[in-house]
């Protein structure tokens, strides 16, 4: 056999569909993409109410300070 007809060979086999169903193929596609969206999900599910855990410091800064300018964003 020479290489151009292995290459021939190697071509048509490359062109033929294996068959199947193609949502089973591509079901990890959406599940890998789930799962990275709940990671990403909880990550910024984390953060979720971070400015009322340092409520002492605000008092503080305030005593000190005085009243917040209104140009304050409230953090």
């Amino acid at each position: 056999m020479t290489f151009v007809s292995l290459l021939a060979q190697v071509a048509e086999q490359a062109g033929h569909h294996e068959g199947g169903n193609v949502q089973a193929t591509t079901f990890w596609y959406g599940a890998l993409a789930f799962v990275i969206f709940v990671c990403l999900s909880l990550v910024t599910l984390s953060y979720r109410n971070v400015s009322n855990r340092h409520a002492h410091k605000a008092e503080a800064y305030t005593k000190k300070h005085g009243t917040p300018t209104p140009e304050a964003h409230g953090h």
